[in-house]
């Protein structure tokens, strides 16, 4: 599943960094990163903010683009979506994202924001939820000069569920890519084929994203 999301970020010809722990367990990570010609970053396991500003510090990184494994089937054009907003605003204290107000399906969602905001956060986040979800103290603005932007589906497609939390998600994932080629499919045409598919689609329906701080 990793392999699939570094696959689907490649064609952004970005700087790509999976920023995984320092455990052992986390080596077949830092394996498959080196496998695939990817940086790698390893700290806390517990301190996530901590670790994704180590990750940008040590790629010099002045902007940065956050997703997370848990979507395979990530699509490009739509961070694309984010990248030209955030750009577009010229505000190194901007957050765009397609979650502050969600039509997309979990699944594809990402978070643009500088290197400086990131920073701001390592240092002044304090609890242990804005330590291990990385940007509440950013999207909540914290700082006081955060300035939100919404990437937004013309029609609300969040009902659907493509993240991978589940043992019935992955179910769906797999079919997915197995019966629908799914690694190879934009967003757009990933939620068509859930809309012609309502067998798939209630394969997790029933599973209940957590909150934060859970």
């Amino acid at each position: 599943m990793l392999a699939h999301q570094l696959h689907r970020l490649s064609s952004l010809n970005l700087i790509t960094v999976v920023a995984t722990t320092t455990n052992a367990t986390d080596d077949p990570i830092a394996q498959a990163a080196a496998d695939l010609r990817v940086e790698c970053f390893r700290g806390s396991e517990s301190d996530v903010l901590g670790r994704f500003a180590g990750a940008a510090e040590a790629s010099s990184l002045d902007v940065v683009v956050r997703v997370t494994a848990d979507c395979p089937l990530i699509d490009p054009s739509v961070i694309g979506r984010g990248i030209r907003r955030y750009l577009s605003v010229d505000d190194v204290h901007a957050y765009v994202s397609n979650v502050l107000d969600r039509t997309y399906p979990r699944g594809f969602d990402f978070e643009v924001f500088s290197t400086q905001s990131l920073r701001e956060a390592a240092e002044g986040a304090t609890t242990p939820a804005e330590r291990e979800h990385v940007t509440p103290y950013i999207y909540t603005n914290r700082s006081g000069h955060t300035t939100l932007h919404s990437v937004r589906r013309e029609h609300d497609a969040s009902a659907y569920r493509i993240t991978l939390d589940t043992s019935e998600d992955l179910t769906l994932i797999r079919r997915l890519i197995t019966e629908h080629r799914a690694h190879e499919l934009s967003a757009e045409q990933i939620i068509r084929v859930l809309d012609a598919h309502p067998e798939l689609v209630q394969i997790n329906a029933h599973v209940e994203q957590k909150k934060l701080g859970q």
